[in-house]
């Protein structure tokens, strides 16, 4: 199969090639960010000192990466010369816009706080102000009083004991 001398790839309709990319395509493409432009034997001796490659291992790579759009390639002599269509930013934020959009429904905060440790507030339950509360026996039982700060009406919180309130208990 001949292959032109000049061969600028397009991603396929309704496709992020730069967020389908398998873990060497990335180290490739960092590769690639790093130089600007670069044939395959300047993108594997990049990569030899964390991931020694064969040559035709990162030439198979670069030419799936010219096929998903992601790097432009211009036949030079006998080899190619790749570009990257997009920045490393430009891949960073497509990225990080899935992540929230997949795994945070399209809440940037949410990952934030996930990214801070912090457990999201829960949107189906509203929060409920808690009072203090004191354990107490009264004539032998044993009753919990809540200060004013929680209304008495308030239901128990599931698996929450149901023993009755210091205001609720007529003496």
């Amino acid at each position: 199969m001949a292959t032109p001398a000049t061969t600028t790839s397009t991603t396929p309709p309704g496709r992020r090639a730069i967020l389908d990319l398998a873990p060497l395509e990335l180290d490739c493409m960092n590769a690639l960010w790093q130089l600007g432009a670069a044939n395959v034997r300047e993108i594997r001796e990049r990569l030899a000192a964390s991931k020694p490659r064969a040559y035709t291992t990162i030439m198979t790579i670069m030419d799936r990466l010219a096929a998903k759009g992601a790097v432009t390639r211009h036949k030079v002599g006998r080899a190619y010369r790749y570009q990257p269509n997009v920045t490393a930013g430009e891949a960073r934020a497509r990225a990080v816009d899935s992540v929230v959009e997949h795994f945070f429904g399209g809440s940037a905060p949410a990952l934030v706080e996930h990214l801070a440790g912090e457990e999201p507030a829960r949107a189906a339950q509203p929060a409920r102000p808690e009072g203090r509360k004191q354990k107490l026996e009264v004539g032998g039982s044993k009753v919990e009083r809540v200060s004013p700060q929680e209304p008495s009406s308030a239901a128990p919180e599931p698996g929450e004991p149901t023993t009755p309130k210091m205001d609720e208990v007529l003496l």
